[in-house]
C-alpha cells in the first residue's frame, strides 16, 4: 500500500489546487450545514500553504474555526472509482445560507470520519447481504437475498393480508430512498402497519400546530435571527442544532438584543446564556408544560397584551365544523380533534373565556404544578407580549423540538401555538411559530396511508394511523421490513419490546439451517404459519439487537457521500449531496434495494437506473406542499439538464421549497403562511407554482385557529405515571458530542468513546446524598410499573382511550426494567429528575418510558421515564480524570 505522503499524525494534507470539488451537506443534525469534499489521489502531491499552492485559495496556518482550516478530523482516505483518495470535508466559507462564514458542530466538523475506510474504526460497515442460519449471519448473493425476500412478501400478504406486513423506518433520510421505500408500503403493498423511526405509526410530530393551522417547518432561520424575543421549549439548540444557536440566535443577541426564554427541566448552556443576557430560563417539572402554556396564555389576555389587530386579521372567528365541507372531510385528524373533540374554539372571544375558565391557566396554581416560579410566569409573559412605550411590539418567535411535543403530544403542541397566536406569531419575519428540528427532512410521501385499513378507531372515527408496536405485541405482524433505525433501543419500554420480538423470531424453532433459497424459505414460511415472525434489517452498521442478533436477512445500505441524493434541512432548503466515494463492498442505496425487490414483486415503475430517475419521478408527488421542488426539475428539463445537475449547480446555497416561479425564474420561499407570497405565474410547460401552502395557514379557511388544550386530556395518566414514593424522573435526550444512537460515535470515534465510555445519569445533589450517590458510581434505575399498552384498538369515547380507560379494560400490562448508568451528580437537573443519553444501545434510558401513546394523536411520551435510582458499585471511571469527565456542562 502506499504510504501517505505526510508522517505525523497531527499534520493534515491540503488539497492541491487541481482537486476535484464536490458539494454536499452535513448528514446530521437538521441544520445541514454546507460542506465541500476535495478529493484527489493518495499518491499524489498535497497542496502547499501559501494561497496560491491549496484548493482552498487560503494561506496556511490560519486560525481555529476561521472559516477554511482545517483539522485532522476533517481528512479521510476513500476509495472512489477503485483507487484510493485523500478526501478533505470542511464546512463552505463561501456558502450563502445557514452555516454563513463556514461555521459548524462537533458533530459535522468530524463527518470525514464517517466515511468507510477499513483501515478506521468504519471497518465494521455492512458490505454483503447476509442470511441467519442456523442463528448466525452468513454472507449470501444479492439474487438470494432478494428471492427470499421477495418470496417471504408474497406469502405474507398473499396468506395473510398486507396487515401482516409492517414497514419500520426513517423518515429523515434523503429523498430518493424515503420515497421509493413508501411508494413499495403505501402505494403498492398498501399496509396500515407502517411506522417512521421515532414513534410507533404514521402521526404527525406536532398535532397541535396541524389544528392550529401552522406547518411544522415554517420558519426560515433568519426568523430565529430577526425575533426580538425567541421563546425555546423542549430543547438547548446549542447541544442539539449548534449552528441554529451560534450562528443565528446568539447572533441575535449581539446585533439586536434577542432576549430568549428557555423552557426545559434541564438547565444547559442554551438557559445560561438566556439568563446572562436578559432572557429567562423556566425549569418546568418533566410533563407539565401545558399549564405553563396555559398559564402564559391567561397573563397576556388578562393584561391585554394580545395582538388584537392581526389576531382580527389572521384568525378564524367561527367554529368552521362541517359548513360547506362536505362529507369528504369528516375523518380527518383536524376533525376528530377539533369538531368531534370539541376542542376548537369560535375564535378568539371564545378561546380567551375559555382560558379564563380554566384553574390550571391560575398564575399560583400553575407555579406549583409547574416548578415554575409565579414571577417568572408573569415576567415572560410581558417579554413576549406587553407592547413598549411606544405602541411597537416584541417580536416574537417560538421553537419547539422533542422534550415539549414527546412528553404531552397533543395538548403540549396545540396550546403553544395558541400562545403564539396571541403573539401575533406565525406568519412573519421574526415572528413564527415551528418545529426547530432533529434530523434532517427527507420524507417525500410515496403513497398514502390506506386510513380504510387501519383497525385503530377514536371516537367512532377511523385513524390515519397504526400502532405498529402495539400490532407486534398482540401477534398480527408476520413480516417486518427494518429500515435505517433501531427498533427497539428507540422505542419506549424498550427491554419489554425486544422481549416480545424474541418470542416471536428467535425462540422461534423454525430457522433456517442452509443458506440456499428454498430452504431459507421454507422454514421462515414455517415459522409465519406457526405465529411467528420474520424480520429483515437494512443498514450501514449492525446495530441495535434486531441487527446484532434477530434479523433473519440483513441488507448492506450505501449511505451519505456514496450516492447522488438530495434533502431538505429545517428551513425546507434543499441541497445536493453528492456522491464522491465508492460504496463499500456491495452495499446498494436503499432505493436500489426495496425496487429490486419490488420488481420481483411484479410491481410497476421500480426500475430506476439512477437516483435522478427517482428524484425526478418524486418530484411531482411534491407538488402542493412544503417541499415543492417541481419547478426546480421543470426548468431543469427545459435546459437539458437532469433534476440533480440543476441542484448540484445551486451549491450549498440550495433553493428553499416551496420553489417558486417569479418573473420567469426560480425562486424559493423563505418562510410559510407568509401572505406577502401571492404571486402565480406559468413556467415551463405550463407547469404552474402552487401557493396555497406558502400563503395561507394550513385549514379549511386559510386563517389559524385557537384550539382549546384541556390539561383534563392528560391528567389522568399523567398522576398515574409520575414518581411515588423515592422513584425520580428518568427523562432522556441528547448531548452535543454524539449524534442520536451513536451510530458513527459509539466505538469508531476514539475521542467519543474515551469521553463517554458507558450512559450516564445527571442527578441533582439532594437526591445524590439521600441515595450515597456521587459522581462516578455506577446506579442502577429500575422500575416495576413500566406500563404497556396491549390492546384497546377501538375506543368508542375519548374515556375508552384514556389511561385509565385502557387500565378499566385490561389494555395495559406492567413490566420491569432496569438500566445501569454512571452517576453525574449536578444542579442541571432539578430535585426530583434525573437525566440520561437517549437511546443508548448500551443502557438505554427508554427501558423506564412507558409504552403508551398518546390517545389524540398516537405518539409515544418518550421524556417521562419513572424509576427507583440506587448505588451498585464504583465505576472504573470514578477516579480516571484522563477519561469520563463529570464536570457540569454549564459553561457559566
Amino acid at each position: 500500500m502506499t504510504k501517505p505522503h505526510y508522517q505525523a499524525p497531527d499534520q493534515v494534507p491540503l488539497p492541491p489546487t487541481n482537486a476535484e470539488v464536490f458539494t454536499t451537506c452535513c448528514d446530521y443534525c437538521i441544520v445541514a450545514c454546507g460542506y465541500k469534499v476535495y478529493r484527489w489521489p493518495e499518491n499524489a502531491a498535497a497542496g502547499g500553504n501559501s494561497a496560491s499552492q491549496n484548493a482552498l485559495g487560503l494561506d496556511f496556518p490560519t486560525q481555529v474555526m476561521s472559516g477554511g482550516w482545517v483539522s485532522p478530523n476533517m481528512h479521510n482516505v476513500v476509495t472512489a472509482n477503485g483507487k484510493r483518495h485523500n478526501v478533505i470535508v470542511i464546512p463552505d466559507k463561501d456558502t450563502g445560507a445557514v452555516n454563513v462564514g463556514g461555521l459548524h458542530s462537533v458533530r459535522g466538523g468530524c463527518i470525514a470520519k464517517k466515511c468507510y475506510n477499513p483501515d478506521t474504526p468504519t471497518k465494521d460497515r455492512l458490505q454483503y447481504p447476509q442470511l441467519r442460519v442456523n442463528g448466525k449471519l452468513q454472507r449470501v448473493s444479492w439474487d438470494t437475498a432478494l428471492d427470499i425476500f421477495a418470496e417471504l412478501v408474497d406469502h405474507t400478504v398473499t396468506k395473510y393480508g398486507e396487515h401482516a406486513y409492517a414497514q419500520k423506518q426513517f423518515s429523515y433520510q434523503f429523498h430518493e430512498n424515503v420515497y421509493a421505500l413508501t411508494k413499495f408500503a403505501l402505494r403498492h403493498i398498501n399496509t396500515p402497519a407502517f411506522a417512521w423511526h421515532d414513534n410507533p405509526g404514521n402521526a404527525p410530530s406536532v398535532p397541535g400546530f396541524r389544528d392550529v393551522g401552522f406547518d411544522p417547518f415554517g420558519a426560515s432561520y433568519e426568523d430565529w435571527y430577526k425575533a426580538d424575543v425567541m421563546v425555546i421549549s423542549g430543547t438547548d439548540p446549542f447541544e442539539t442544532k449548534t449552528i441554529i444557536w451560534n450562528g443565528w440566535m446568539m447572533r441575535g443577541t449581539q446585533d439586536h438584543g434577542q432576549k430568549q426564554i428557555f423552557i426545559n427541566p434541564r438547565r444547559t448552556n442554551g438557559p445560561a446564556y438566556a439568563e446572562e443576557n436578559g432572557g429567562l430560563f423556566l425549569q418546568v417539572s418533566p410533563g407539565t408544560d401545558t399549564i405553563l402554556h396555559l398559564a402564559l396564555s391567561r397573563v397576556i389576555l388578562e393584561n391585554g397584551w394580545q395582538d388584537a389587530k392581526w389576531i382580527k386579521e389572521y384568525t378564524s372567528n367561527k367554529w368552521e365544523s362541517n359548513e360547506g365541507f362536505g362529507q369528504g372531510t369528516r375523518n380527518t385528524p383536524w376533525q376528530w380533534r377539533t369538531t368531534w373533540g370539541k376542542l376548537q374554539t369560535n375564535g378568539f372571544e371564545d378561546f380567551k373565556k375559555w382560558i379564563l375558565s380554566q384553574k390550571e391557566s391560575e398564575v399560583e396554581y400553575a407555579a406549583k404544578k409547574t416548578g415554575v416560579p409565579a414571577a417568572k410566569i408573569i415576567a415572560a409573559a410581558e417579554m413576549m407580549a406587553k407592547p413598549r412605550a411606544d405602541g411597537s411590539r416584541p417580536k416574537t418567535s417560538i421553537g419547539i423540538e422533542k422534550g415539549n411535543y414527546w412528553s404531552n403530544n397533543y395538548t403540549n403542541t396545540a396550546s403553544i401555538a395558541s400562545l403564539g397566536l396571541l403573539c401575533g406569531a406565525g406568519n412573519r419575519p421574526g415572528q413564527m411559530v415551528s418545529r426547530l428540528g432533529g434530523h434532517q427532512r427527507g420524507g417525500t410521501g410515496g403513497g398514502s396511508f390506506p386510513r380504510n385499513k387501519s383497525p385503530e378507531k377514536f371516537a367512532g372515527r377511523r385513524r390515519k394511523v397504526l400502532d405498529v408496536d402495539k400490532w407486534v405485541e398482540t401477534g398480527h405482524v408476520r413480516l417486518a421490513y427494518v429500515v435505517g433505525t433501531t427498533w427497539t433501543t428507540a422505542m419506549t419500554a424498550s427491554q419489554a419490546l425486544e422481549k416480545r420480538i424474541r418470542e416471536l423470531t428467535t425462540d422461534s424453532p423454525h430457522r433456517p439451517s442452509r443458506a440456499d433459497t428454498a430452504s431459507a424459505v421454507s422454514a421462515l414460511k414455517a415459522r409465519m404459519d406457526a405465529g411467528g415472525m420474520v424480520v429483515v434489517d437494512q443498514d450501514i452498521y449492525l446495530r441495535d439487537p434486531i441487527g446484532k442478533d434477530i434479523a433473519d436477512l440483513v441488507l448492506p445500505a450505501a449511505t451519505w457521500g456514496e450516492e447522488d441524493f438530495a434533502r431538505e434541512n429545517g428551513e425546507r432548503r434543499l441541497r445536493s449531496y453528492a456522491k464522491f466515494y465508492d460504496a463499500p463492498g456491495e452495499s446498494k442505496p436503499d432505493w436500489w434495494i426495496v425496487g429490486q425487490v419490488a420488481q420481483r414483486l411484479g410491481f410497476e415503475g421500480f426500475d430506476w437506473k439512477n437516483s435522478n430517475e427517482v428524484f425526478e419521478e418524486l418530484a411531482r408527488f411534491n407538488r402542493g406542499n412544503r417541499r415543492n421542488f417541481q419547478p426546480l426539475v421543470m426548468f431543469a428539463k427545459r435546459d437539458g439538464k437532469t433534476g440533480h445537475q440543476a441542484l448540484k449547480e445551486l451549491g450549498t446555497t440550495g433553493i428553499q421549497a416551496p420553489v417558486r416561479i417569479e418573473n420567469g425564474k426560480l425562486v424559493g420561499t423563505k418562510r410559510l403562511h407568509d401572505s406577502t407570497y401571492k404571486h402565480l405565474e406559468t413556467g415551463p410547460e405550463g407547469f404552474t407554482s402552487d401557493l396555497k401552502t406558502v400563503y395561507s395557514f394550513n385549514s379549511h379557511t386559510g386563517l389559524a385557529n385557537f384550539i382549546k388544550a384541556p390539561w383534563s386530556l392528560f391528567s389522568d395518566f399523567y398522576e398515574a405515571i409520575k414518581p411515588k414514593g423515592d422513584e425520580l424522573w428518568v427523562t432522556n435526550g441528547r448531548i452535543n458530542e454524539i449524534w442520536q444512537t451513536g451510530f458513527d460515535d459509539m466505538m469508531r470515534r476514539p475521542y467519543i468513546v474515551q469521553r463517554w465510555p458507558a450512559n450516564f445519569l445527571e442527578i441533582n445533589p439532594a437526591d445524590a446524598k439521600k441515595r450515597g450517590i456521587e459522581s462516578g458510581d455506577w446506579v442502577e434505575a429500575s422500575s416495576d410499573r413500566v406500563p404497556v399498552q396491549v390492546g384497546g384498538f377501538i375506543a368508542r369515547t375519548t374515556r375508552e382511550a384514556s389511561y385509565t380507560g385502557l387500565v378499566e379494560a385490561g389494555n395495559i400490562k406492567f413490566v420491569s426494567a432496569k438500566v445501569k448508568l454512571v452517576a453525574i451528580v449536578t444542579d442541571m437537573v432539578a430535585p426530583g429528575v434525573t437525566y440520561s443519553l437517549a437511546h443508548d444501545g448500551r443502557e438505554e434510558a427508554n427501558a423506564l418510558v412507558p409504552r403508551v401513546t398518546d390517545p389524540m394523536t398516537t405518539n409515544y411520551r418518550f421524556k417521562l421515564g419513572v424509576g427507583k435510582i440506587k448505588k451498585v458499585g464504583e465505576s472504573p471511571y470514578k477516579n480516571s480524570f484522563s477519561q469520563m469527565s463529570f464536570a457540569s456542562r454549564t459553561l457559566s
